[in-house]
C-alpha cells in the first residue's frame, strides 16, 4: 500500500517535521491543528476562535484529503483548560453531524504556540 502525503494551503503549513495528512489506502491521518490562521500563521484569539479554527483547518484538509469531517471515524481534542470541554461540543455540533465520531478529550498542560486547543482526527474515504 503506497502513502500519499496531502498538502493544502487553506490550513497552516507544518511548523515542524509532519505532514498535514498522510493517506493510506482509504484511511486519512489528519495531523493535530491549533487555533492559526493559514494566511497569517497566527494564532487567532480567544477560545471560541481557537476552536472554530481548528475545525476550519481540520476541515480544509479533510478537503484536501478528497473527503469531508463527515468522513471522520475518530478525533482527538487536547485542551490546556478542561472547563472548555462543553464549548467544544457546542461548536462542534456546527462542524460535525450524526453519527458522530469517536472522540477523546484530554487535558494537557501546555499546547504549541501557547494555543488552547489542539485537534486530530482518522479518516476514512471512499469505503
Amino acid at each position: 500500500m503506497s502513502k500519499q502525503i496531502i498538502k493544502t494551503n487553506d490550513a497552516p503549513q507544518a511548523i515542524g517535521t509532519y505532514s498535514q495528512a498522510v493517506k493510506a489506502g482509504n484511511t486519512v491521518y489528519l495531523s493535530g491543528q491549533i487555533g492559526l490562521d493559514p494566511a497569517s500563521m497566527q494564532l487567532v484569539e480567544g477560545i471560541e476562535q481557537q476552536i472554530h479554527r481548528v475545525f476550519q483547518n481540520l476541515q480544509a484538509v479533510a478537503l484536501a484529503s478528497g473527503g469531508t469531517l463527515a468522513d471522520v471515524v475518530k478525533l482527538n481534542v487536547f485542551l490546556t483548560d478542561l472547563s472548555h470541554f462543553a464549548k467544544v461540543s457546542e461548536i462542534m455540533a456546527q462542524y460535525f453531524h450524526e453519527p458522530y465520531p469517536a472522540r477523546a478529550a484530554v487535558g494537557v498542560a501546555a499546547l504549541p504556540r501557547g494555543a488552547l486547543v489542539e485537534a486530530d482526527a482518522v479518516m476514512v474515504i471512499g469505503a
